[in-house]
Formats: C-alpha cells, structure tokens, sequence
C-alpha cells in the first residue's frame, strides 16, 4: 500500500480496486464517500463540457467575409490614394492609369456586397457598423449607386484632369457617404 504524501489518502491500486483512495485502509470496494466524489466529478465535468459546446456558436464568427472585404477595402483605398495622387498633382495625370483606378473601384463595388452574412458582424477587427444589418435595404441602395457611379466613369473615361476630377469625386462621395453610415471609425 502507498501513502501519497501530498493528499494522505491511501492508493490501492496496488490491491486491485481500481482508482480508490481512502485515509482509512484499502477495502477493496468503494466507500460511499469516495463514489460520490467520483460521481461529483463526473457530474461537473458534464457541465463544463456541455457549457462549452452550446457557448461556441454564440461566440463563433465567420472571419473569412470578414477577411475578404477588408481585402477589397484595402485594393479600394490603393485606388483611392492612387487618384488622389494625381489630383494633387502627387502624380502625373494618366489616363491608362485612371481607366485601371475606376475598373479596380467598380470590381470591387461589384464584389463587396457579398461578405456580410449574419455570422460576421465581429471580430477580426473589422469596421462593419451595425447598421449593414439593420437597414440592409440602405445598405444595398447604398452598393448599387457605388456600382453605378463607378460604371459611368468607366463609361466616362476621363482624358484630361478636368473630367477626371468629376468623375472621381463622384464615385469617392459613395466613399464618404458609406463610410458616414455603415463604417465604424475605430479612429476616432
């Protein structure tokens, strides 16, 4: 027989009873003491495993949608920092370069509306406002004038910097109007 030295309780393993550990001796069966500390245990592990599992749909949230709008976001401001560039004269005028800015803009106007299931409202730092959700139909009126205004000025295609500069103030006002309503500004 083994005395543990930490907890005092005999282990009598060593006699074939399995996991039984008493202070009085080793008998061979369990005493009632033991089985309903066995059984308390079984009971709270249950409950912690049980709790787990119906706690991780609440807190689960689908970071792919998330991922991919931030990407989209992240290609709309390039093109947005592009054409700012060369409307403060940062960069040349280029109408190749505009014709790509407006193309890579209307892609992602065509795309973004996707990446906004009920699953990803949160996490993974994203900036999605509440208010995607709970006026969807603003939301979707909101994407389809981005959509159209970044079709016209591929429509458009500006030659010179005068028609550039109305064309790329209007597609970057769906920008600023969006950002008012549907953005959380973690910046501020």
């Amino acid at each position: 027989m083994i005395v543990s030295a930490t907890t005092g309780f005999q282990d009598c393993t060593a006699a074939g009873s399995g996991f039984n550990f008493h202070r009085t001796g080793c008998s061979g069966r369990n005493t009632g003491r033991v089985y309903m500390l066995q059984s308390k245990l079984i009971v709270v592990t249950a409950g912690v495993v049980l709790s787990a599992a119906t706690m991780v749909p609440a807190f689960a949230q689908n970071v792919e949608p998330i991922e991919a709008r931030q990407a989209l976001m992240e290609d709309n401001g390039d093109s947005a920092k592009a054409g700012g560039a060369m409307l403060k004269g940062e960069a040349p005028f280029d109408a190749a370069k505009v014709a790509a800015i407006f193309t890579e803009m209307h892609d992602v106007a065509m795309k973004f509306g996707d990446y906004f299931p009920e699953d990803s409202k949160t996490g993974n730092d994203t900036e999605a406002a509440p208010a995607i959700w709970e006026k969807p139909d603003e939301f979707e009126a909101a994407l389809v004038k981005f959509q159209e205004d970044t079709q016209a000025a591929i429509d458009a295609a500006p030659q010179d910097m005068e028609s550039f500069k109305q064309a790329f103030g209007m597609v970057t006002q769906n920008c600023k109007g969006c950002h008012e309503e549907f953005r959380i500004d973690k910046d501020k």
